[in-house]
């Protein structure tokens, strides 16, 4: 990690050479007509991942990457075109190559965690956690590789939210047939809409015999996943108003994890 901080520009954050050398080629190209761009995608970029990373807000931004408002204006011109899920999907894809994987995952495990959520236009009371905010519902692949993730408000329970994950699953991940979950999906709607789209559910439960804290066979992968995500201080809480930004937000940190692995294995 050391020897990667040296080849960043100025905070740990920051893209290196050769991590920009693989998603250049997914920034928008430049307008045909009008005014020339003057805008660095690199540091747009390396903005996003500081303000996720140190969870600062857009007005503090440092004044090396430019204006602020110049920032929020791209960042959500790249959300609507869906580029930092783009460019996580990918680096997950090569990240399984790497590893001697197919890209697309056959197996997976899906989780939630309620978080909470101090100023969201919508919210809920999870009252299990005694929480109120909102819930993330993600899947992961086998070594806990965010696949998708799906936000709601703490008051959707976890099987309502899985059927919502079936759903999304198959349509960004076809070839995903097994997923390993927890008593809380254990649920006749769940499971009636996972035989439908072809899913097969494994429930691993908690032995009743044990006492005190156990680590359970696959369900450690997706908590550990939760893990990599409150590392960057802005997913701790949910500080964002829509939850198409908290989504994005969460793709910005987690594609930013892929690829420093796949940039530096």
């Amino acid at each position: 990690m050391a020897g990667i901080t040296r080849k960043t520009k100025r905070y740990p954050s920051d893209l290196t050479d050769e991590e920009w050398e693989r998603i250049a080629p997914l920034m928008p190209p430049a307008n045909r007509r009008g005014r020339k761009r003057t805008t660095d995608f690199r540091e747009i970029i390396n903005a996003l991942r500081y303000l996720v990373r140190s969870g600062c807000g857009w007005e503090m931004l440092p004044v090396h990457f430019g204006p602020w408002q110049t920032v929020y204006w791209w960042f959500r011109r790249l959300m609507r075109r869906f580029l930092f899920q783009t460019i996580h999907d990918v680096c997950l894809m090569l990240d399984r190559e790497a590893t001697g994987r197919e890209t697309s995952p056959s197996g997976g495990v899906i989780d939630s965690q309620s978080i909470k959520a101090p100023h969201p236009k919508t919210r809920g009371y999870d009252a299990g956690k005694k929480i109120v905010g909102r819930k993330r519902h993600i899947a992961v692949d086998t070594d806990g590789r965010l696949l998708l993730v799906q936000l709601t408000t703490a008051d959707i329970s976890d099987s309502a939210g899985g059927q919502m994950i079936l759903d999304a699953i198959r349509k960004r991940w076809p070839w995903v047939k097994h997923l390993f979950a927890d008593g809380a999906y254990d649920r006749l709607q769940l499971m009636d809409k996972a035989t439908f789209l072809d899913f097969t559910v494994e429930i691993i439960r908690r032995s009743e015999t044990a006492k005190g804290f156990e680590i359970l066979p696959r369900r450690w992968v997706v908590e550990r996943t939760f893990g990599w995500m409150i590392r960057w201080r802005r997913l701790v809480k949910d500080y964002e108003q829509r939850i198409d930004v908290a989504e994005a937000m969460i793709h910005i940190a987690m594609g930013s994890l892929m690829l420093r692995r796949n940039a530096h294995p």
